[in-house]
């Protein structure tokens, strides 16, 4: 949801997501060898649970364990980055983890939830560069070729002292309380819910989406919105009235199950770079219940030239 004040990310946490970010571990994921084949009969859902685990496996060893050949195994040789801070291609991606792992041997990616969609995945985090730190929110997103990385996008925020709803940025707190995507036979349905209410709620300002497409127990994880549905139309409402020419595209969709997560570029009035914001929804009975994003400012420059989107 729309962004309240500028995001401040401290040097560790720039330099940490300006290649793959991600963390330790993730329930049901094993960690993968060898990219399925097409022709072994591998069935989607086996394809989505590899593309996961890949994913997992190649944050938790480049930025936790400092091993780089896992990039060999399970990145491309062009892979194509889009975080502002980091040149593209593979081999930049294990020198800057060589060097984050050097700077932080003691650094905790820990990942929240992974969920996978075609050929795109998202995994949500809460990276720790300092033990002792809140450290940042990060959502990373990987898009797969041929059983390898290809491409990432990515949206970091330093995580606050307090909170105006009482939720951390990470936890799940409607019920079940599962950090993994509900039953696949949702995603479509769900998927078509929430782009809907996006689009009236955020891209047509439309306040009144909320009584239609929100629970009223909705639970807010951005840290400067209160909770529920009246939390919500009054951080939207002061919203829209600050940013009369707030201009909303979304990039793309990814969901799996009760998870639908949009990734779009806000841009407050034009001429201005905007942020890019990364929202996660939870859905459950027809109702938006949950909500968890990460905002980042849209930089002048970038080191590799492809921009954020």
């Amino acid at each position: 949801m729309p962004p309240t004040k500028p995001v401040r990310r401290t040097l560790a946490a720039l330099v940490a997501s300006a290649a793959l970010l991600g963390a330790a571990a993730v329930p049901a994921v094993a960690a993968p060898h060898t990219a399925p084949s097409v022709q072994s009969g591998y069935g989607d859902s086996a394809r989505l649970g590899y593309q996961k685990a890949v994913a997992v496996e190649v944050l938790k060893g480049v930025f936790e364990r400092g091993d780089t050949k896992v990039v060999d195994r399970f990145v491309r040789p062009d892979y194509i980055q889009h975080n502002p801070l980091a040149p593209d291609g593979a081999e930049t991606l294990k020198n800057l983890g060589t060097f984050v792992h050097q700077q932080f041997p003691d650094a905790e990616y820990r990942v929240q939830r992974v969920i996978s969609e075609g050929d795109l995945v998202l995994v949500h985090s809460n990276v720790v560069m300092t033990p002792g730190t809140r450290g940042t929110a990060v959502f990373d997103i990987f898009r797969f070729q041929g059983g390898k990385i290809a491409e990432h996008w990515d949206v970091g925020q330093n995580v606050p002292d307090t909170t105006a709803n009482g939720n951390d940025m990470f936890s799940t707190v409607s019920w079940p309380q599962a950090s993994w995507p509900g039953p696949g036979f949702l995603t479509t349905y769900n998927k078509k819910l929430v782009v809907t209410a996006f689009d009236q709620l955020i891209v047509k300002k439309d306040l009144s989406a909320l009584d239609r497409y929100w629970a009223p127990g909705y639970e807010q994880h951005n840290p400067t919105i209160a909770n529920g549905l009246s939390g919500a139309k009054a951080g939207l409402g002061a919203y829209f009235k600050a940013a009369p020419q707030l201009k909303v595209e979304p990039k793309r969709v990814i969901a799996e199950g009760d998870l639908v997560a949009v990734h779009s570029h806000y841009i407050p009035a034009p001429g201005e770079r905007g942020q890019a914001v990364l929202d996660l929804f939870r859905v459950q009975g027809g109702k938006i219940v949950e909500h968890w994003d990460v905002i980042q400012d849209v930089p002048t420059t970038s080191a590799n030239g492809n921009g954020m989107f």
